[in-house]
This record gives structure tokens, sequence and C-alpha cells, in this order.
């Protein structure tokens, strides 16, 4: 049973998670006792709005991940980071999550190959665990404390920059750090350059998609019957989530689709058909400028399973060269099973005349959001930008795609000033983001004047538990910000990047944005982000 084997899978690092927070909870128990930190109370409302956006209520049951985050943190937003379920899984558990607890040994985010060139066709090999690293404090003052100012506290910069002048991190670099509740920038160090993001850049996305659509929005695939031709249509709505699978695990369903469509059909006496499909929603090609790559397919309005032709459900595969024709020609298969003749679908498009018989929808666009940043699933991505751009008025290719982000993101207030979009995924190389547009996304996505962007936190991976995440914050130099950082990965050769959020020491939620060009090491350069993470997460720091 998969979700077993996720049990003993995370068993380890439950234990290693239980102790890593058992100090800093005593330790924050007995700071916040006589005499309630500043930032800890203008925390507390924000750290509160964030457990409410996972959907968790008092006398629900728990899962295993909050339950294990509850007893051993007592934070708030841990607890909500393991909790964040999805409708991916029956029993609350986002299939995503119970996949990646279930088979570490896989490959993690489709664009994450743990450090080969992602340009390439990538094998799905197994990865190699991030090398260990020293206690991220030794060596700051010789002693292994970190240096303090006058007032006694930590100074962020003293812990920080030693860590990202690491050469590992390459010839440029980039960091910025905001406490969230205050807006107030902590650290900063070229916060305005525009460098290349990877799959960060889907955090914008998301949150443009989100604001665009809405959190409650659903893509629809239809049959519809044009009634002077007799034609059948599959009709594409851009679902990159619909599935040909037996268990669809809460996604839209072409099996169930044919059903009721087979049933629409018997009940006119109709037994054979003219199939054809429509998947003229989206414009302009369909392959992206990186060309044909197993990290993701054509993009197209109408795919199923993203059109891989094996078994996988994430990370590089073989596509299908015509995803939309490979759809059609599932559903050709599965009216034949009940009971429809079909010819052989051919591409066409549904008429202002044609009658709809059955639809299939997506979940919700806050769980599809959810799923693409915890798997970085570029198919995902890329069909988000398209949806933007349909909602925006511009045209639904990669060009129109890219307007349509940044137009969003402008309408947001956010800092543009040296960025340029030019997919939805971060693929393109000739993406630039900066880490001040990183972490103001993420503020305004935790800001009470957006709750239909909070699914971007909740969606981002959590250190050692899921997603692009979970087999990294294993070690014990770096477990101790296990389940305390979550936040969106990026890999290209040459790039490494992250940012999201953690809690640090004395409370304070923070967001933060790691990106580093030139890298020629990434497990080197992924280890040293990842240690800065962990610092951050240590440090009460000013």
């Amino acid at each position: 049973m998969p979700e077993l084997r996720g049990w003993q899978a995370a068993g380890g690092r439950l234990a290693r998670l239980a102790r890593s927070t058992r100090p800093r909870l005593a330790r924050l128990a007995r700071s916040v006792r006589p005499r309630p930190a500043p930032a800890a109370r203008s925390a507390r409302p924000w750290i509160a709005r964030l457990t409410q956006a996972t959907g968790h209520r008092p006398g629900q049951p728990r899962t295993w991940q909050y339950t294990a985050g509850a007893a051993t943190a007592g934070l708030a937003l841990a607890a909500g980071v393991v909790t964040a379920a999805g409708p991916w899984d029956s029993t609350g558990q986002r299939t995503a999550e119970r996949d990646r607890a279930a088979a570490l040994e896989h490959a993690g985010g489709a664009d994450h190959g743990h450090g080969s060139d992602m340009s390439g066709a990538g094998a799905a090999s197994a990865p190699r665990p991030a090398p260990s690293a020293a206690p991220v404090l030794v060596g700051l003052d010789g002693t292994g404390g970190a240096v303090e100012p006058a007032g006694g506290r930590p100074a962020l910069a003293a812990v920080l920059d030693p860590l990202l002048k690491n050469p590992a991190l390459g010839a440029r670099r980039s960091a910025v750090v905001v406490d969230v509740a205050t807006g107030r920038q902590l650290y900063g160090q070229g916060g305005g350059d525009g460098l290349t993001p990877a799959s960060t850049t889907k955090i914008a996305t998301a949150v443009a998609a989100l604001s665009a659509l809405g959190p409650d929005h659903r893509f629809t695939t239809r049959a519809a019957l044009d009634p002077d031709t007799g034609e059948l249509v599959l009709v594409g709505g851009g679902d990159p989530t619909l599935t040909a699978r037996p268990d669809a695990h809460g996604a839209a369903s072409l099996r169930t689709l044919a059903d009721a469509t087979a049933g629409a059909l018997a009940k006119r006496g109709t037994h054979r058909v003219t199939l054809s499909y429509d998947a003229t929603l989206y414009a302009g090609s369909d392959l992206h400028p990186i060309g044909v790559n197993e990290n993701l397919a054509r993009v197209a309005a109408l795919l199923a399973d993203e059109a891989r032709t094996d078994d996988s459900t994430g990370g590089p595969a073989p596509r299908a060269a015509d995803p939309a024709a490979d759809a059609a020609r599932a559903f050709a298969r599965f009216l034949n099973d009940r009971g429809i003749r079909t010819t052989a679908p051919g591409p066409s498009k549904a008429t202002g005349r044609s009658q709809t018989l059955a639809t299939v929808s997506s979940p919700p666009l806050s769980d599809v959001v959810e799923r693409m940043l915890t798997n970085s699933d570029n198919d995902i991505a890329e069909a988000l930008a398209r949806q933007t751009a349909l909602a925006s008025g511009e045209r639904p290719d990669f060009a129109g795609g890219a307007r349509a982000v940044t137009a969003r993101l402008e309408r947001l207030g956010l800092p543009l000033t040296g960025t340029a979009f030019h997919d939805g995924s971060g693929l393109d190389r000739t993406d630039r983001l900066t880490a001040n547009l990183l972490t103001a996304l993420l503020r305004t996505a935790a800001g009470p004047a957006h709750p239909g962007l909070r699914p971007v936190l909740t969606g981002l991976p959590v250190a050692g538990f899921t997603g692009t995440l979970a087999d990294r914050y294993t070690s014990d130099a770096s477990d101790g910000a296990a389940g305390l950082v979550r936040a969106k990965t990026g890999t290209l050769t040459g790039v490494n990047t992250l940012a999201g959020t953690t809690v640090d020491h004395d409370g304070r939620l923070l967001a933060f944005a790691f990106l580093a060009e030139g890298t020629t090491d990434p497990q080197a350069a992924q280890s040293t982000l990842d240690h800065t993470a962990t610092a951050l997460a240590a440090c009460g720091c000013d």
C-alpha cells in the first residue's frame, strides 16, 4: 500500500524533526512567556491566517504530517504547511505528497534533475542526496557562534554573508529576506538584479493566474454533437490535469466523459459517430523555445496525462508528438468499450450549433496551483500562462502569456524593474526575475488584501517532506529546518534558485529569495542554498 510505505519512508525524518525543533520550542516558550517580542506579536495574526488557509478546523481528523508538525514544532505555520491537503487523494492527502513519501528514490520536479543538463532528454535516474553540510553557524565568529551587534541580537548579514559568498554559488548571486508581517527588508544583496530564475518563475505564474481567474476557477473538457452533420467533437478546455488513467485521483477523467457521452448518445439511439477533436483554444506554436524535451509536452488545449507515453506521473518522460490526437484516440477507445463505434479522430472545430452532451471539469485552480508548485510541474505552468492570457484578452501563445503575467503583476503593484517573462515554467533561459519581486510575490500572497492568492504559499514544497524538497533538508546539518522551510526550487544548467518562507527562531514569518548564476557544481550550489535557508530559520536576527 503506498500510504503505508509513505509512513515508513517518513519515520526517520519525523524523528529528526522532533529532535531539532524541541530545543527551539523550549527557547520560544521561555522568550514569550514574560514579555512577547513585538515581532512575534505582529507575526501571530499572519501565521493564524496561513493556518486557516490550509483548511484545518478543530475537531477534524489530522493527517500524519499535521500530527508530527503540531506535536514537535508547535508552530502554526509548520502545521499548516504539512497539512495542506489537495483533492488528489480520498484520504485528504495530495497524491503528489503520498507518491513522494512512498518513492523518494525517484526524480523530483520536472526540471530538477539533480545536477545534469536540463536541456537534454534527461533519464529519470535516482537523485543523489545533497552532500552533508557543516553546522550552519560554525565559523562565523571563529568560535561557532553568530556575530552579535551591541543590542545582543545576531546581525542577519553576519550570518548570511559568509554563506552567500560560497564559490559554489557561481559568479552572480542575489538574495533578499523580508519580514512578512511588517514588510521590512531584513537583508538584501543585489535584490534588484535580474537573474535567470529557473522554476521560481512558477511563483509569478501562480500569482498571475489566481489573480486573473480566481481560486475557484475550473477548466472544462466537453463532448459536443453537431446536429446537422452528426459529428461528435471532443473539445479541449486547456485542462492540464485531465487524465485517461483508471483512477483519476480527483482530476477530470476522460473515462468519465466517455461514460456520460456514450449514455447521452445511446438515449438518442446513436451507436456510431464521426469523431473529431477541437484543440483551437490556444494559438501560436505549441513547442517551447527549448525544443522537444522530456521535461514538458507540447502546449495543447487538449491533452491527457500531460501526453506522457509511459506510466509516469511526474518528472521527465517521453511525450506524444501530438497530444490532442493522442487524447482523442484514447477517448475513441473508451467510447468503443461502451458500445459507441467511432471513426479515427481528426482535427476539427466545434460550431456554435454544437450541443454539449457531457462535460468534466478540473479541480479548482487553487488545487491546480498547489500541484504545480509542489511538483514543479512545467506542463501546468505553461497551461496557466495561456489561461492567464485568455482571461486578460491577450493572444494565448508564449508571448501573450508573458505579457498577461507581466500585466497582472503590475496591476498588483509588484516591483517589475529588471524582470522579463518569456514562458510560464522558467525553462526559458532568457527569463529574468529579481529577488525583490520574488519576496514581494510571497508577501502579497500572505497578505490580507489578497486571500485568493494563499495557494501560492500552501503549494510550496515543505523541506524534508513534499515535492521537490522531499529529499532535501534530510542531513543532520540541515534537518533543523525540516517542516519549517517551504520553498520553490529552481534548477537549470548553471542556475540554482530557492524562494519561499520560513519561521525564524523568534517566531517571525520571513520570505526569502536566493538566486545564483554561473554555478558549476549543482549539488554544491543546492546544498549551499539549503544551508542558507537553514541558517535563516535558526536565527533570531536583525
